[in-house]
């Protein structure tokens, strides 16, 4: 079998670059770029997808596979692929630095666990909402939603050399702002009670001096932190909702230049 230049074009254009965006997002995104899914797990499933998605994929310009335009278009989808997920990956970072602000007034900021999203070692709290979160986010149906921007991208960022610009990933960097004002949403109804208890504690300290404030504080601000986290979790589904909303609407931007 003979096979010509316009051919491998062709094959490129229509298989690898796609295959190349879908891999990116694989990743990158939480639950299919979890270190406890083997590569091989998540090559099968982006194989898959390439194969489901290349009837809605616009037809590809034919571009010399080594050249330098063919280059940049890979480097293209490859980090558009990753800011897709990533954009999904913020929202777990944002429950991890939650539960670090609410691990820390409740005086569990010591206590580690091994995160296997990400394989290292975040605070047990943040590892609560975490897994909280990611079962939210299946029974919300967010890794549909999520390959439903995917298959939306390749008509709003079409494969080409000039698919992307600086504001497309401005897009991105906006959303990892919001990140942090997140986080101390989700975490202001345990950080405030537990600042109302120390207060309370500094209060008593001051007029029973000879009082062991340690002693008996630790364990009172730790079962009330707690309590707090029990009552906290109806807080926490229409926070997730709402950050959702935005990752998936950051991650539709693309190629639009912003709102």
């Amino acid at each position: 079998m003979l096979f010509t230049s316009a051919d491998i074009a062709s094959w490129v254009g229509t298989l690898v670059w796609p295959f190349t965006r879908i891999a990116a997002m694989l990743a990158i995104a939480p639950i299919f770029g979890a270190r406890i899914v083997p590569l091989r797990v998540r090559l099968v499933i982006a194989l898959l997808l390439t194969w489901v998605l290349l009837p809605l994929i616009p037809p590809v310009p034919a571009i010399e596979p080594l050249s330098a335009a063919s280059a940049l278009v890979t480097v293209q989808q490859l980090l558009l692929g990753m800011a897709m997920g990533f954009s999904l990956q913020l929202i777990l970072a944002t429950l991890v630095i939650a539960g670090q602000t609410i691990a820390m007034g409740m005086g569990l900021g010591f206590a580690q666990m091994v995160d296997p999203q990400n394989g290292v070692s975040v605070p047990v709290i943040g590892q609560y909402y975490v897994v909280i979160a990611t079962l939210l986010f299946l029974a919300l149906n967010g890794h549909l939603a999520l390959l439903r921007v995917l298959a939306d991208s390749f008509q709003s960022v079409p494969i080409g050399v000039d698919a992307l610009s600086r504001e497309d990933f401005r897009v991105i960097a906006d959303w990892g702002v919001r990140m942090f004002g997140d986080a101390v949403m989700v975490a202001l109804p345990a950080v405030a009670s537990v600042l109302l208890v120390n207060l309370s504690f500094g209060v008593v300290s001051r007029s029973a001096p000879q009082l062991n404030i340690f002693g008996v504080g630790f364990p009172v601000t730790l079962t009330l932190g707690f309590v707090v986290l029990v009552f906290a979790l109806s807080n926490l589904l229409p926070e997730l909702r709402h950050m959702l909303d935005g990752a998936l609407t950051a991650a539709g931007l693309l190629g639009k230049g912003g709102p």
